[in-house]
């Protein structure tokens, strides 16, 4: 007989490679910048001083990578749009966390008042005992720009009882 993270896993390991859809453009703005930089303690003038920024290598203030790649979570909640899929057999689900990164990369900086958006690709599927580690490569696009602020491939794990 078959584990839920058994079922789960073969309902859902043709993913890989499905495109989970692109999400919504968010602003990235100098207030948000800010208070990122007050909860991280990194004040460095290319992120809070647009003035002395100006004359920096931008040419304007710039997000934090860390607060590009934090902003993922809210990002990866507006995909819409993506492949065709059959329904994921998740019965027995108990959590689903954060498990990490296998990669990132900070391509392009995001300029203040940038928007942004995510895209999502399947990248890998696991079965790991009660669990099942999903991949997706994560790439957020600047609008305007040819080359995206991230591209980062996050592991979730899905716990099951």
């Amino acid at each position: 007989m078959a584990t839920n993270a058994e079922t789960a896993y073969e309902s859902i390991k043709g993913n890989v490679g499905l495109n989970n859809g692109t999400g919504d453009w968010f602003e990235v703005t100098q207030d948000l910048i800010n208070k990122f930089a007050d909860v991280t303690l990194d004040h460095q003038f290319i992120h809070v001083d647009p003035e002395k920024a100006a004359a920096g290598p931008f040419g304007t203030t710039i997000a934090h990578g860390f607060l590009t790649l934090s902003l993922l979570v809210h990002l990866q909640a507006s995909l819409k749009g993506g492949d065709e899929r059959p329904a994921p057999n998740f019965s027995g689900l108990v959590a689903g966390v954060n498990y990490g990164f296998d990669k990132i990369r900070f391509i392009n900086p995001v300029k203040v008042n940038s928007r942004i958006r995510a895209t999502s690709v399947t990248k890998d599927i696991d079965l790991k005992g009660n669990a099942i580690n999903m991949t997706n490569t994560l790439t957020v696009e600047i609008e305007g720009e040819d080359k995206p602020a991230l591209v980062a491939d996050w592991i979730t794990r899905m716990v099951f009882a």
